[in-house]
């Protein structure tokens, strides 16, 4: 008995002797966000005041001036329009000149932001693409109202360019705005927001060439989507009249979506257009040569188009039947 109780109390001074397993530890403290990430978070909770509070507490943060710049050009989507300039009275003799459209101290606030930013970050592309699309806003503007003043009778031939901004104004030309989308382009060789914003402008100015270049860069960079050489082949039909391009943009398409009946429609309408054109003129080979080619486009010979494309080489085989017979 007694020797049993002497193991009993050995074991139970072994077992009290065993190391214990430690406790486990708490997980680390997140830390909390710094000022950027706080006042991003803020600005997407539409807490413009709070985002702007918080960013500022970054004063070297090219990020921290992007959303600063975010902040106020949200704050002038609903901020009221600024007193208007006093206009003077109208005198025909006087010099041809664009009233420039006027610029909310909010978007101004927004512009020198972004220009911050870039100067701390010269390849920060999205700071590049809010200021073109601040900018671009007012450039157009201010070029449709030089287009509507110039159709006005009595106006005589209107400048190449708008008056140029005023002293302490924006710069609003064309090449600045296009300068800052391509800066954007550049610092993403990805995104395709940029590169819409391009082509928008620069169709909006009648800058077509570069709306081309713009279109070239989209189909790049989405290579494997029809959707944008059809897009780019209505800009080219409707606005740069450049029907072969056009043409050749749609066929592109088809290589990726050979069935699109809407696409192959809009192919033999062009040569439907220039056949008619063409026996306008009276040049009836090109006019037959052409409405060939558009039958080749159009899968339902009985439809607008197919019977368009019947009644045309019926007058043409009447014109050109050899006479006597």
């Amino acid at each position: 008995m007694t020797r049993r109780l002497v193991c009993a109390w050995a074991l139970l001074l072994v077992a009290c002797q065993r190391p214990q397993p430690a406790p486990a530890s708490a997980p680390p403290a997140t830390p909390p966000p710094g000022p950027v990430q706080a006042g991003k978070a803020l600005l997407e909770q539409g807490q413009l005041d709070a985002a702007l509070a918080r960013l500022q507490e970054a004063p070297n943060s090219a990020d921290a001036m992007y959303y600063q710049g975010i902040a106020w050009t949200r704050k002038a989507e609903t901020a009221p329009l600024p007193t208007p300039w006093p206009i003077a009275p109208a005198d025909p003799r006087r010099p041809y000149q664009v009233r420039l459209p006027e610029f909310k101290p909010e978007e101004l606030k927004a512009l020198e932001l972004f220009a911050r930013a870039v100067a701390l970050q010269p390849a920060h592309g999205a700071a590049h693409l809010a200021a073109a699309d601040l900018l671009a806003a007012h450039s157009a503007r201010r070029y449709e109202v030089a287009a509507s003043i110039a159709k006005r009778p009595g106006r005589g031939k209107p400048p190449a360019e708008p008056a140029p901004a005023a002293e302490g104004e924006p710069d609003l030309s064309p090449e600045h705005v296009l300068a800052e989308y391509q800066a954007a382009i550049q610092a993403d060789p990805s995104s395709k927001v940029a590169v819409e914003g391009i082509i928008r402008y620069a169709a909006r100015v009648g800058r077509l060439d570069d709306a081309k270049a713009g279109y070239d860069e989209l189909v790049r960079r989405d290579k494997e989507n029809p959707e944008p050489l059809v897009r780019y082949g209505d800009f080219l039909v409707s606005q740069a009249n450049d029907r072969p391009a056009a043409i050749e943009a749609y066929r592109q398409a088809l290589i990726w979506r050979p069935d699109d009946e809407a696409t192959r429609s809009k192919v033999a309408d062009i040569y439907i257009a220039m056949g008619m054109e063409a026996f306008a003129r009276r040049e009836y080979a090109t006019a037959e040569a052409r409405f060939a080619d558009a039958e080749k486009w159009v899968s339902d010979k009985n439809s607008p188009q197919g019977l368009k494309i019947q009644d045309h080489q019926t007058q043409l085989r009447e014109i050109r039947r050899p006479t006597g017979r």
